[in-house]
C-alpha cells in the first residue's frame, strides 16, 4: 500500500465518518455515517475510490460481521464541493460490497435529507440504486424522530447536529428549501471538514 493510500486511510480514521456503535431498537449493529466529515475533494482524486473500499474492508466490515445491521446516515450541513463524492462514487461502492454486507443491512436512516434529497431519491433513486436499497431508505426529519428508531444514547451525534435541528424547530419552512440557514445554505442531494475534532459529542436525548 502507498503511503498516501495509508494516509488516506488514516485520514478517515481520525474524522471517524464511518463507525459501528450502538444497537437500533430491533437489536441490530448501527453503521453511522456523518456526511460533513467525507472527505470528498480527497477522495475523489487518484486511487480514492480504491481506498475508501479498502478501508471500509480492514476496518468496518469486520465489526458488522454477518449479522443484520442498518445505517444511520447524518446529511446535516453536507456541501456540494466538499462532502458530495458523486453519485458514481456512491453507485460503484454500493456494488462492490461484499453479498453478506448487502443482505445484512435492513435499513438506512436518513438524517435531515432536505426537500431536493427526498425529491431526487423519489425520482432516481430506483434507477441509480438497487430496488432493495431503495425501499429499506428512511427519512428522519429530526432527531427525535430518529428515537423511534434508535435506542437512547446508542450512538453519538455531533453538535451541529443538534444545533441544526434545534433550528429546523424554529424555521420549518428550511425542511422545503424556501429558506436557509444562517450560516449557509445546504446541499440536499447526497457531500469535509478537517476540524471534525472540534466538534463535540453528545447522545441522543
Amino acid at each position: 500500500m502507498s503511503s498516501s493510500s495509508a494516509e488516506l486511510e488514516h485520514l478517515l480514521e481520525k474524522l471517524e465518518v464511518f463507525k459501528v456503535n450502538g444497537r437500533d431498537k430491533r437489536g441490530r449493529k448501527i453503521l453511522t455515517i456523518i456526511g460533513k466529515f467525507f472527505p470528498a475533494r480527497v477522495l475523489n482524486g487518484a486511487g480514492g475510490e480504491e481506498t475508501l473500499k479498502r478501508y471500509l474492508e480492514k476496518r468496518i466490515f469486520p465489526e458488522l460481521g454477518n449479522a443484520p445491521f442498518s445505517i444511520v446516515y447524518v446529511h446535516t450541513c453536507v456541501q456540494r464541493h466538499d462532502n458530495f463524492p458523486g453519485i458514481a462514487f456512491l453507485r460503484s461502492i454500493y456494488e462492490s460490497l461484499p453479498a453478506a454486507v448487502r443482505d445484512g443491512l435492513e435499513a438506512v436512516y436518513f438524517v435531515h435529507p432536505g426537500l431536493q434529497a427526498r425529491l431526487f431519491f423519489a425520482t432516481f433513486g430506483r434507477f441509480l440504486f438497487s430496488a432493495g436499497l431503495y425501499g429499506k431508505l428512511r427519512y428522519v426529519s429530526r432527531l427525535e424522530f430518529l428515537g423511534e428508531h434508535v435506542r437512547k444514547g446508542e450512538i453519538d451525534v455531533p453538535e451541529f447536529v443538534h444545533d441544526h435541528d434545534d433550528e429546523l424547530e424554529l424555521r420549518p419552512l428550511m425542511d422545503y428549501g424556501l429558506e436557509s440557514g444562517g450560516h449557509h445554505r445546504d446541499y440536499d442531494a447526497p457531500a469535509m471538514d478537517t476540524a471534525a475534532s472540534m466538534y463535540s459529542l453528545r447522545c441522543i436525548s
